[in-house]
């Protein structure tokens, strides 16, 4: 990826980050849950952030595991 594709991809801000991931902007306290479970954000400056392809291979690995488990 190059420097120009980060912006594009970066979400900045609880609300940003919760609309992405739950179509709400008003969800802001899950994504601070989430912070504090480990899901890949992280913090410039005072803010939270996160990368829109980074959620989503994280949100692809959580649902692989799910289907492992399941078959098992």
């Amino acid at each position: 990826m190059s420097t120009s594709d980060i912006g594009s991809d970066l979400l900045s801000g609880a609300a940003e980050i919760a609309e992405f991931l739950y179509g709400d902007r008003n969800r802001k306290r899950h994504v601070y849950n989430l912070a504090d479970r480990g899901v890949p954000l992280f913090r410039m400056g005072g803010e939270i952030c996160g990368r829109r392809s980074v959620l989503a291979n994280w949100i692809a690995e959580q649902e692989a595991q799910a289907l492992q488990k399941a078959r098992k």
